[in-house]
């Protein structure tokens, strides 16, 4: 059975035809940044949608710094379809029986249903981590490295943040470890097996917590203003930090306090 991580990999796929939402009739709701639409679910789901949304993208753009930057207003609000049902979802979408939902990142678009898995925990929250962090540095910014985009995803997720250390740790002690360096050169996690993937996302959000938790949200926000300006990863970290360098220097630096922190 694959984990929760490994399916939210294929959950979070891309779609570039939107083409099945132009064929059906949508009631919406909008709220300051988002406009759901919705095919017969109930009213105080949609209320749940809505709130939840709005707090998340409060607390995502406030836990990455990025809260001076005004988004998604108006025309320009994210959308959330919500299909009457699973098997409405899975009919139109063509998406695996198991999935709970996908987005489009670069249409700022999430697509799910009620009652939908994971839904208010793990998939909105991590969906509208990648889409406000990617619009941020740039959709297509070829410097940013899978680890940070999904690093930054996860570390919205709070079970997934709080229990990330704690397994980074474990891969220490078995030498399973993989460094920063070699996390860079990952650009895709197709042909990992379960456990390797478990580690990718635990290690990538680890490092976002630590950088965030030991270095404050401004370095990060430079950080990341460095990336959009189309600086390599080694020259974004050296404009950020001035604990470390580069890459190696970063590694060093979060396997000692890996390794020393109780």
């Amino acid at each position: 059975m694959l984990s929760r991580t490994f399916a939210i990999l294929f959950i979070l796929a891309i779609l570039p035809n939107t083409s099945f939402c132009e064929e059906q009739r949508w009631e919406d709701k909008g709220s300051n940044h988002f406009i759901v639409y919705y095919k017969d679910a109930p009213e105080d789901f949609i209320a749940e949608v809505i709130d939840a949304a709005e707090d998340y993208y409060q607390k995502i753009t406030r836990d990455l710094g990025f809260t001076r930057y005004d988004y998604w207003l108006w025309e320009d609000r994210a959308k959330i379809y919500i299909y009457k049902d699973s098997e409405d979802y899975h009919a139109t979408s063509g998406k695996p029986s198991w999935a709970s939902g996908h987005a489009e990142y670069e249409n700022k678009t999430i697509y799910t249903y009620p009652l939908a898995w994971g839904f208010f925990d793990t998939l909105l929250p991590h969906e509208l981590g990648h889409i406000i962090f990617r619009e941020f540095v740039g959709f297509k910014n070829n410097n940013v490295p899978l680890w940070l985009d999904e690093g930054v995803a996860c570390y919205q997720e709070r079970t997934r943040r709080w229990g990330s250390e704690k397994e980074v740790k474990k891969a220490i002690e078995q030498k399973k470890f993989i460094t920063i360096k070699e996390l860079t050169e990952i650009n895709s996690l197709s042909s990992f097996d379960n456990e390797k993937v478990e580690l990718f996302y635990n290690e990538s959000v680890s490092i976002v917590s630590f950088l965030i938790g030991n270095y404050g949200k401004y370095n990060f926000v430079r950080l990341c203003r460095a990336l959009k300006d189309g600086k390599s990863l080694d020259s974004a970290i050296d404009s950020a930090y001035a604990r470390f360098d580069n890459l190696k220097e970063l590694n060093d630096v979060w396997y000692k306090y890996l390794t020393t922190n109780e």
